[in-house]
């Protein structure tokens, strides 16, 4: 074999690598702990656990407001606890810094913007993330089994006896806004009664794939990158399709973005937004920034879009 065929063929095995951690990393994704805690806000706060629709165990807070008739319920970010992610530290910053996106990302402000706005919030890990129990292998399949989850939390507040009667608003991010596109899908009876949803940044895994794979010189790997999820998680990107989930949205939803996103592109969330059948939705876009993370900090910079949207609909 030639010097110049050896030279291919360890370029090639060094791609075939490349991809195949891609993959890895996409199926098993790194937890991020729960670093942070209500009471570093002032806040009161209960640790719940309750199951999943499947029956695995979730961990969350409650976190009661006095007087109050309503509660949202909070679902986090891919990668993220309830808490957020610390992407400040390693070795989160050194999966991250790379998109633009290495800082880090408290959610517990969230909590105490929500709590002193009126709202019992319920906040609490998805399976494999914080510090929920490991499900399915351990692999994250963004939304495909998640969607069990929403609909554990929806079961359990309806079961306490201080939240079975209150007014439910839900709060889902990225991953956890599409897992309750899919659980809408799934289990719609579960939404019966559920007043409205704020959802930023849902976004469909084969964009975040398409966007990675170029910067990683493998844009043309596409179908040998789904093979590899489907043998780790044996959900490909096929059974991934947040914008058909979205077709079944039967609540009022308002929707934001970082518009210049580098981790997606916004065709993305704008397909989902025209998905949406009901009248009652809207969609925001994040100017002057690259930084996904941006949008997560958007609610805690200027809240009172969707302070005014949980008003109008929870009232």
């Amino acid at each position: 074999m030639s010097a110049v065929q050896n030279k291919v063929d360890s370029s090639q095995a060094q791609l075939d690598e490349t991809l195949q951690r891609f993959a890895n990393g996409f199926s098993w994704v790194r937890r991020s702990p729960v670093l942070h805690l209500p009471s570093e806000r002032g806040l009161a706060y209960e640790d719940v656990t309750f199951a999943a629709r499947d029956g695995v165990p979730l961990e969350g807070w409650f976190i009661p407001a006095s007087g109050s008739r309503k509660l949202i319920i909070a679902n986090h970010p891919l990668g993220f606890s309830r808490s957020g992610i610390p992407t400040h530290l390693q070795p989160w910053h050194g999966d991250w810094a790379a998109s633009g996106n290495g800082f880090e990302v408290d959610l517990v402000p969230d909590y105490k913007i929500l709590h002193d706005a009126g709202y019992n919030v319920l906040a609490y890990d998805l399976r494999n993330h914080g510090m929920s129990s490991a499900a399915n292998g351990g692999v994250t399949t963004h939304g495909f089994t998640e969607s069990r989850d929403v609909v554990g939390s929806l079961e359990y507040a309806r079961t306490r006896s201080d939240t079975r009667d209150m007014i439910i608003g839900l709060f889902s991010r990225c991953m956890g806004g599409v897992s309750t596109f899919a659980a809408m899908t799934r289990f719609p009876e579960a939404f019966d009664g559920v007043r409205c949803l704020v959802s930023p940044q849902p976004v469909t895994p084969r964009y975040i794939v398409q966007r990675r794979l170029a910067l990683l010189g493998l844009g043309d790997r596409l179908d040998d990158f789904d093979t590899l999820i489907r043998l780790n998680t044996s959900v490909g990107l096929d059974r991934r399709v947040p914008q058909e989930w979205a077709k079944n949205v039967r609540v009022p939803t308002f929707l934001y973005q970082v518009r210049r996103d580098s981790v997606t592109d916004p065709s993305d969330v704008q397909a989902m937004y025209d998905s949406i059948p009901v009248a009652d939705k809207k969609l925001q876009w994040i100017e002057g920034t690259t930084a996904r993370w941006d949008g997560y900090l958007e609610f805690q910079r200027r809240p009172a879009p969707m302070l005014d949207w949980f008003a109008k609909h929870m009232s």
